[in-house]
């Protein structure tokens, strides 16, 4: 198993971080990373995600939503063909540290015959990726909280 982590602070309360990280039509306006997502953020359903990491050829596949709490986690498993081969188990997580500040934690495992011989892109693209999306999120809630208090 291999799995990669990487976070960010975000100078928002976790209620309207959620609400952009869940808001997936706009997804292609602000998210360099995952580049669309249509479906709904609801256990059980499919979704259907296209992501790639800048500089990458993006990818499309039909992840199931496996976990949703509102306000605190959002949790998908993609997998190549078959179950074993290559499954990745994408994890956003959001932890409030102060009133209007919120933590925002995203991970993915990835568990797979296949994974051994991907794991130098997936660490050094995926890893970009997250890092890319994290800053992203950052600037949009930003922006978006910006234009609520004025």
């Amino acid at each position: 198993m291999l799995e990669l982590r990487t976070e960010t602070e975000i100078d928002a309360p976790v209620e309207r971080v959620w609400q952009v990280l869940t808001d997936f039509e706009a997804f292609p306006e602000w998210n360099p990373f995952i580049r669309s997502i249509r479906g709904t953020a609801v256990e059980g359903f499919r979704l259907d995600v296209l992501l790639g990491a800048s500089g990458t050829r993006p990818m499309r596949f039909r992840p199931k939503v496996l976990k949703v709490v509102p306000n605190r986690e959002l949790r998908w498993l993609g997998r190549l063909v078959l179950p074993r081969l290559f499954d990745g188990e994408h994890i956003f997580e959001l932890e409030a540290v102060g009133p209007r500040r919120t933590r925002f934690v995203q991970r993915e495992r990835f568990r797979g015959i296949f994974v051994p011989f991907l794991q130098r892109s997936l660490e050094r693209d995926v890893r970009r990726g997250f890092e890319e999306m994290n800053q992203a999120l950052r600037a949009r809630v930003s922006a978006g909280t910006a234009t609520a208090k004025a």
